[in-house]
């Protein structure tokens, strides 16, 4: 697995900039908002894990990430809070080499998961290359996130680009951003996502196939 894909990304006054060529880059989210926000659709006092046959949600202690260019650290502190850590986001972002650029690539994200984790290798890193995934590549994203969740732990992924959730709203990061996936229904054909760029919007179900098309040219981090 190369470590290298780095994809260098321009800022401008939006906070977020088009960007080409690599396969996995830095994320940048375009309407970041304040730290520590929550929203009842994601706070822990929800109740316990809520699972059935076919579908699966975890707990979220929801925080928004505090500026445009922490989605990396944000999405990785929300993933953990499902596990019952609490982590801070600026020693996280220290430990990324997050920068105003963003956050490299998701290969920066998974030491700091296995680390929290606990367990060596418990996350790994997986990419796919192409500008649009394939049914290969969308079946096996199903699969790892089933796993990853009925393991109780969340996945992350780097995404770009614009995709519509299960309501019609459409979610665009053009320059790149990263999210937690929390949840899934229909044996994983639907996924909860936790968004760190916008407490108003801080959860939304995504097809998976809509997803694999969002992450494509990038990676996820999910259980090994």
């Amino acid at each position: 697995m190369r470590t290298d894909l780095i994809r260098k990304t321009a800022l401008t006054f939006a906070g977020v900039a088009a960007t080409a060529g690599g396969i996995a880059g830095p994320a940048l989210a375009a309407h970041a908002a304040p730290t520590h926000a929550t929203t009842a659709s994601m706070q822990a006092d929800r109740g316990s894990d809520r699972k059935s046959h076919g579908e699966r949600e975890l707990n979220v202690r929801y925080e928004a990430q505090p500026n445009f260019y922490y989605c990396g650290p944000a999405a990785t502190r929300n993933a953990l809070s499902v596990q019952g850590k609490n982590i801070d986001v600026d020693a996280m972002a220290k430990e990324m080499g997050t920068t105003e650029a963003g956050t490299n690539s998701i290969n920066d994200i998974t030491p700091v998961l296995n680390k929290e984790t606990g367990t060596k290798n418990a996350y790994r890193s997986v990419e796919i290359r192409d500008n649009k995934a394939d049914r290969k590549q969308t079946d096996k994203l199903r699969t790892d996130i089933v796993r990853t969740i009925d393991d109780g732990r969340a996945v992350v992924a780097n995404i770009a680009g614009t995709a519509t959730d299960t309501d019609g709203t459409t979610h665009s990061f053009e320059g790149g951003h990263y999210i937690s996936v929390v949840g899934y229904t229909d044996n994983g054909k639907i996924v909860t996502i936790a968004d760190s760029a916008n407490p108003n919007h801080a959860s939304y179900r995504m097809s998976v196939d809509n997803l694999a098309d969002w992450i494509a040219t990038r990676g996820y981090s999910a259980a090994s």
